[in-house]
């Protein structure tokens, strides 16, 4: 496999799709290599020998499409085929070509410099001199010097197809084939005149039997690039599919590998539409749809705040029947008896009235957060180009089948808003809300032609779906000083603990408490905060910050406010409301390396079908890359464990020269695996074929028995002495009330559903609780404990291997007792030999030891964790009792 191949791959952090379609272009480029005098016919009769779905071009050049579903990433696809084209085969020029406007100006940003979506970001080669821009827009400006003699070698021309379109109307010719005086003849004659141009085609489907793109062929590539997630065009008696298709990344395929959100169809639980009218049906539609949007938004205000992510804000797709449809819909939606009117000025509608380009850049601005809009209503417009991610509810309300909805609808609302799925069902869902149509969308999804699978969601029961709202539990040591933030915190200019005029002292002094903790060498814990030095500094640093504020209240010279005194009630309200959580790292000393234990390779996943005589063969006639070996090879030439560790080496993290042993273990044990099933002369020809799927599958199992070895050793470093506690939010509904935490939920299969407050001892109002077992634990806290909590995402610095990364763990509680600080996980019997939850205990336990180290030399105390059963957990039991029982001090 080229070097090359990988180092884009690396360099553009592309996609596993991605990667398999680079590395199909560089096969092309093997069997039939660029420039060369094959005839059409004879270059798909190679092509389509490895890749039998080319059953023709459909141009008067070899053209290939690779189909990719939305939200996979084609644009950078393109920049990683015109990186390997230049760096591999000095390929200079490319056509690059748009279906419309606004996919025109996108491509133009993303392949300009200092753009945020830069396609040739980390690409060496581009970084010093970039690739020239040309654009339809410019490219009857240039010069010929700018042309001939320009210092960037590789050129990429940027046009709008619909723009060539409009000008070939009634058989005239385009401007580009205009007459230029500076060049001595027409920009599209000089393109037709270079010897390697390379065509790409942006949403191909959308263009290909137009009258401009005819004229295209009349440019002559070398050869043509075509991208699309739709490779088919629609005729008259349904769909036609590509015949050139290369490489097809199906939706179903994206979604079950967590490139784009998993579509659900929504409705109501036990809902018929007997003796409904078709009125009725689309009011119980478009309203359940809103209270679902609603939902979707709280609960996603939640998780931006508990993940210190930015915020989403969701919206509405609601499909009408037709512009008087839409118009109805616009104004139903803006009236006061449709959710107060809340809407009136959150809606906006797509027509035909509407040219589709301006309808776009419109659109566009949906993604803004202080961008009003809620709900688009539009017919059929919505097209590609429409790049949003915070798509979240579409409500269907015209007639389509149900295939028609599900590939032509659907494909707005994939893309995910943090470009990865989150493992939080809400945010990484798009919702149909489809009461009258439910079972024909499920049954049209579970074909098995379908372009997806989808799952189902049930809104609930009855005929109301209740109105959800984000509720955000602000530490209680936030309130008491009057600080607070968040969408529904209170009014955060007073204070329950300070006078108006030691409010604002109060406040500095907390701040600056927070920023000693990140000097854990002066301030190790927060009882220090009380020594006598520590107050006098915050005291001096609160003299020096606050005087613009005592000014303003009247008090210049601080006579009428003892700071001293505010100071030190602030840092008492700091201790009695805080548990000290150290921020503790291991870290190497000295260099570090990366190494990797022997093991024994499995190798169920090798299993690979013979390649073909004649293909190989055909490869060869193709062009005078000789290098490409037959299935019989000499003896003395390239091995096909040369091969293996050949791609093995292209990863970034193995380095050949120490690890060259263990490579060729592994690599003899995988050729042993397929000398089981295969014919010694068919082992090249397989190894040839599917080197880089070997390295991937060997690499993969290589991580496991990774090791990083310092050549110092480690050692502890702690950043912070105690952790801010951050605001936790929770989704509920708008009417229901928060629950005394001594008391059971109505029903204990839904306790998700419910806030609970009440308490004396929590640092925080409000909780939520996962199981009644927790419930019943935070009772014992409230009896046992001084303090306790539950941690928010990312309160704690620990991490655990889950594959071959690590993810953050945060336990269930963390309580304060007189002598100890307890972390306290609450599991089923049934789940607390799984794999994972071992790993999470190992890695707290391991934070446990090191923060009781750390407490020793800071006047702090020892930490312990406990995994308690959840069916274990009484209102007779002690913390005492559960430490004797549940200590956990490592786990095999």
């Amino acid at each position: 496999m080229n070097q090359i191949v990988h180092a884009i791959t690396g360099r553009l952090s592309l996609r596993e799709p991605q990667y398999r379609s680079l590395a199909i272009l560089e096969r092309i480029t093997e069997i039939l290599p660029i420039g060369n005098s094959t005839s059409l016919d004879e270059a798909l009769r190679i092509i389509g020998s490895e890749y039998p779905t080319v059953t023709d071009f459909e141009r008067s050049f070899p053209s290939l499409c690779f189909a990719l579903a939305t939200g996979v990433g084609k644009t950078r696809l393109m920049g990683a085929f015109i990186t390997y084209l230049y760096l591999a085969h000095d390929i200079r020029n490319f056509f690059v070509l748009a279906p419309n406007l606004t996919i025109y100006n996108k491509l133009i940003a993303d392949f300009t410099p200092c753009m945020p979506k830069y396609v040739f970001k980390g690409i060496a080669e581009f970084a010093v001199t970039p690739p020239l821009i040309i654009t339809g827009d410019n490219y009857d400006q240039l010069t010929a010097s700018t042309l001939y003699d320009a210092i960037a070698e590789c050129h990429i021309n940027v046009f709008n197809i619909s723009k060539i379109n409009s000008e070939v109307r009634g058989g005239k010719a385009p401007r580009v084939k205009s007459m230029q005086e500076e060049l001595g003849k027409s920009y599209f004659d000089y393109l037709a005149a270079l010897p390697d141009l390379v065509v790409l085609m942006d949403e191909s489907h959308r263009y290909r039997a137009s009258a401009g793109v005819r004229a295209i062929n009349e440019l002559r590539p070398v050869l043509g690039l075509e991208l699309t997630a739709t490779p088919f065009v629609e005729g008259s008696k349904g769909a036609i599919p590509f015949k050139n298709v290369v490489y097809d990344y199906p939706l179903a395929q994206a979604i079950e590998d967590g490139f784009v959100k998993e579509p659900a169809v929504a409705t109501k639980e036990n809902f018929s539409t007997e003796g409904m009218t078709p009125l009725a049906i689309e009011d119980v539609k478009l309203k359940d749809g809103i209270l679902l949007h609603e939902s979707i938004r709280a609960e996603l205000v939640a998780y931006a705040i508990n993940s210190g992510s930015k915020l989403v804000k969701p919206f509405v797709l609601i499909i009408a029947r037709d512009t008087t449809h839409a118009a109805a819909l616009l104004t139903k939606i803006g009236e006061v008896d449709f959710f107060g009117g809340y809407y009136k000025d959150k809606v906006i509608q797509v027509d035909s009235s509407t040219k589709e380009d301006e309808v776009i850049e419109r659109l566009l601005k949906v993604e803004e957060t202080t961008e009003p809009t809620e709900i688009v209503i539009h017919v059929n417009m919505l097209k590609e180009g429409w790049d949003v991610t915070n798509l979240y509810t579409i409500i269907p309300l015209r007639a389509a089948s149900a295939r028609i909805l599900i590939e032509q609808s659907i494909g707005r609302g994939l893309r995910l808003p943090y470009g990865r799925r989150t493992g939080v069902a809400v945010v990484d869902t798009l919702n149909i809300v489809s009461h009258d149509r439910f079972q024909e969308i499920i049954d049209e999804a579970m074909r098995g032609d379908s372009p997806l699978r989808m799952k189902q969601v049930i809104l609930g029961g009855g005929s109301v779906i209740r109105k959800s709202v984000t509720v955000v539990s602000q530490p209680i040591i936030a309130t008491m000083l009057g600080l607070g933030e968040g969408r529904d915190a209170a009014d955060t200019n007073v204070s329950l603990h300070f006078t108006a005029q030691e409010t604002p002292i109060a406040q500095e002094a907390y701040k600056i408490i927070q920023s000693l903790a990140l000097q854990p060498n002066i301030v190790p814990g927060t009882a220090l905060l009380q020594d006598k030095n520590v107050l006098q500094e915050i005291v001096n640093q609160v003299q020096a910050g606050i005087v613009p504020v005592q000014s303003d209240l009247g008090f210049d010279d601080g006579s009428s406010v003892d700071v001293a005194k505010v100071v030190a009630k602030t840092v008492e309200l700091v201790r009695q409301q805080t548990i000290d959580i150290p921020q503790i790292q291991v870290v190497p000393k000295g260099s570090v390396s990366i190494g990797f234990k022997p093991f024994v390779l499995d190798t169920a996943a090798l299993r690979f079908a013979a390649v073909s005589d004649t293909m190989l063969l055909q490869g060869l006639q193709s062009g005078s890359r000789q290098k490409i070996y037959l299935i019989d090879y000499n003896e003395g030439e390239e091995r096909p464990q040369d091969i293996i560790i050949d791609a093995l080496s292209g990863f970034n993290d193995i380095a050949y020269e120490e690890h060259a042993a263990l490579l060729y273990d592994l690599a003899e044990e995988a050729l042993a695996h397929l000398r089981g099933y295969l014919a010694e002369k068919e082992i090249m020809p397989v190894v040839r074929v599917n080197a880089r799927t070997i390295a991937d599958i060997i690499h993969g199992q290589m991580q496991a028995h990774a090791t990083i070895d310092a050549s110092e050793g480690y050692e502890v470093k702690v950043s912070r002495g105690y952790v801010p506690f951050r605001p936790s939010a929770y989704t509920t509904y708008v009417e229901e009330e928060t629950l005394d935490y001594k008391t059971p939920p109505p029903q204990k299969a839904d306790i998700r559903k419910y806030i609970y407050g009440g308490f004396k001892r929590c640092l925080y109002p409000l909780m939520k609780f996962d199981s009644d077992g927790e419930r019943r634990l935070a009772k014992i806290l409230e009896h046992e404990s001084e303090r306790w909590f539950r941690p928010s995402s990312g309160q704690f610095p620990i991490y655990y291997p889950k594959g071959n990364s690590y993810s953050q763990y945060e336990p269930d509680f963390v309580c304060e007792i007189s002598d100890a600080i307890l972390m306290l996980e609450v599991k089923a019997l049934a789940e607390m030999t799984d794999d994972e939850v071992k790993a999470k205990a190992n890695a707290a336990v391991r934070y446990c030891e090191l923060a009781t180290n750390y407490a020793a030399d800071s006047i702090g105390k020892q930490w312990f964790y406990l995994m308690v059963p959840d069916e274990e957990i009484a209102d007779n039991m002690t913390l005492t009792g559960l430490i004797k029982l549940y200590r956990i001090q490592g786990i095999s």
